[in-house]
C-alpha cells in the first residue's frame, strides 16, 4: 500500500490557512468527542482553517469556531481541493 494512493490525514492544527479539510476522525475522550459533534465538527464535515497557530479559528456549516491548538490537534482531516463558489 503506496502513501500516494491514500490522502494524508492531518491534524486540523497542521491544516493551512485557508485549506479545507474533511473531518475523518476524532481523538480525545468520548466527551470531548461529542462536544465538536455538537458544534459541527463530527465525522464527514467539511472544515476551513481561517487562521491561528496557539487559537485555531475554522469556519464550518457558516460558523466560525475558535479552538485551542490541544482541541485542534485531535480533529485529523484529509485536505480538500477548494472549490471555487460564485454567487
Amino acid at each position: 500500500m503506496s502513501e500516494s494512493s491514500s490522502p494524508t490525514l492531518l491534524p486540523l492544527c497542521q491544516l493551512p490557512a485557508g485549506a479545507l479539510g474533511l473531518v475523518t476522525q476524532l481523538e480525545g475522550e468520548g466527551t470531548f468527542r461529542q462536544r465538536l459533534r455538537e458544534l459541527g465538527l463530527g465525522e464527514s464535515a467539511e472544515v476551513k482553517k481561517i487562521s491561528g497557530h496557539s487559537t485555531i479559528i475554522c469556519q464550518v456549516n457558516g460558523c466560525r469556531i475558535a479552538l485551542s491548538h490541544d482541541a485542534a490537534r485531535q480533529i485529523l482531516v484529509r485536505p480538500q481541493q477548494s472549490q471555487l463558489v460564485t454567487g
